[in-house]
């Protein structure tokens, strides 16, 4: 999946001054005529709306602009080196690869920020005669261009994002609401880039994507997951597929949140539009009515589409298109050379561990808690994938170090667990 790359800049090195004196022939003894170096040439990313990935840059990741030009006699200035152009598809987060302080957001078709400037042209000589020195045989060398590593990291800019477990049916979901061709198969993992698609109805259209599946830890980067996860920020609504092929459709439905609201709380506050999947095969018109009934009871209003019969897609569409449409405008924040437009969320999850007497611990955390009020605990397998963030988190081994015992009771947010192997 192309959608982080890091290159190399380098601005121009300004051209060098020179020494020089005027030898005509009626003024033998002219003055200093040295001329001024051109400047280096600034290196820019710019902003290209018909780029849609970082592909580009396979082509190679190094970007030098050329030096400006010496000076010459006669006071003549070298000439400036042209500008070079980085073209990067909208929704590119540029960082410092050193750090990984965010330097700027290239979200608009005009942003553009000069990120390596050009070095000043040094001065001829010309510049530094005085009265006590008519005749000065000094000048400025060009300054040095600027070069740094950068980090390019591509979020996607869609109004509707796709998210779902592998195989949930995101991709041919999509074909059928927009006019993406993706390409789709029967097996997990079936797409490893996002896919955008433009959806119309009547004189609207929206850009949807469909964001590739998520596995357990994804929010911690295990497998892609921080390259799936980065592309969900961006989006409006979020449509949760529920594959109904499923043998335990809940508990997907609580792992893909769970992940989402790790990974960064705010997407969990994104509108969703729930869906149960498949329903042309006979196993999920079986689970739908228990499904519907448990999503009820959370609040949730579902909807069971198939995708290959087109039954429930326009209705679906609609409702897309509804959504969207009762949430305020959004207004892309002005780029800035020094301020960051968007902060990437911290990879780290912090907690705290706390023995409170003989037997009883207390974990704290904001997400880690958020995560224990999205565990469907009513699911094996929902439970199995909790313990799992636990371990990868590093919980489990600092309940271990304060002495967690098998029996012992475990207070996570306001859910009370008992500790096993």
């Amino acid at each position: 999946m192309f959608d982080e790359v890091k290159i190399y800049v380098r601005s121009g090195d300004g051209g060098d001054g020179i020494v020089a004196f005027l030898r005509e022939k009626f003024m033998p003894r002219g003055g200093p005529a040295g001329g001024d170096g051109g400047r280096g040439g600034d290196v820019i990313l710019k902003v290209n709306p018909k780029i849609n990935t970082l592909a580009p840059f396979k082509k190679g990741i190094h970007f030098k602009a050329k030096h400006g030009e010496r000076g010459g006699g006669k006071n003549m200035s070298g000439l400036s080196a042209n500008t070079l152009e980085v073209e990067v598809p909208p929704g590119t987060v540029v960082k410092d690869a050193e750090t990984g302080t965010v330097i700027v957001d290239l979200v608009r078709p005009d942003d553009q920020i000069v990120i390596a400037r050009g070095g000043r042209g040094g001065r001829g000589n010309q510049h530094f005669a005085t009265s006590s020195n008519q005749s000065p045989r000094m000048a400025e060398k060009g300054e040095p261009g600027e070069e740094k590593w950068l980090v390019l990291e591509l979020k996607l800019i869609a109004d509707v994002g796709l998210v779902g477990m592998p195989n949930a049916g995101k991709s041919t979901l999509l074909s059928v609401i927009s006019n993406a061709k993706p390409k789709i198969a029967d097996y997990p993992f079936t797409t490893l880039e996002p896919n955008l698609g433009v959806m119309t109805y009547d004189d609207r259209d929206l850009v949807a994507a469909d964001i590739p599946g998520l596995i357990e830890g994804a929010h911690m980067g295990v497998g892609l997951g921080h390259s799936f996860l980065r592309h969900v920020q961006r989006t409006r609504v979020l449509v949760h597929l529920i594959n109904g092929a499923s043998e335990t459709p809940m508990a997907d439905y609580s792992q893909i949140n769970t992940e989402l609201a790790l990974f960064d709380e705010h997407l969990a506050e994104k509108p969703q539009i729930v869906i149960f999947t498949k329903m042309d095969l006979p196993e999920a018109q079986m689970r739908w009515p228990e499904v519907e009934k448990e999503l009820k009871a959370r609040g949730v209003e579902p909807m069971a589409i198939s995708a290959a019969t087109q039954t429930n897609v326009r209705s679906l569409t609609q409702r897309i298109f509804q959504v969207v449409s009762s949430l305020p405008e959004q207004v892309p924040a002005p780029t800035s050379e020094t301020i960051p437009i968007y902060e990437l969320p911290e990879v780290e999850v912090p907690f705290t561990v706390q023995r409170e007497s003989d037997g009883i611990y207390r974990v704290s955390g904001k997400r880690i808690e958020r995560a224990a009020i999205m565990t469907h605990w009513d699911y094996e397998d929902a439970v199995l994938r909790f313990q799992n963030i636990l371990e990868t988190l590093g919980i489990s081994s600092a309940l271990q170090q304060a002495g967690v015992q098998v029996g012992d009771t475990v207070f996570i947010g306001d859910y009370e667990l008992e500790w096993s192997e």
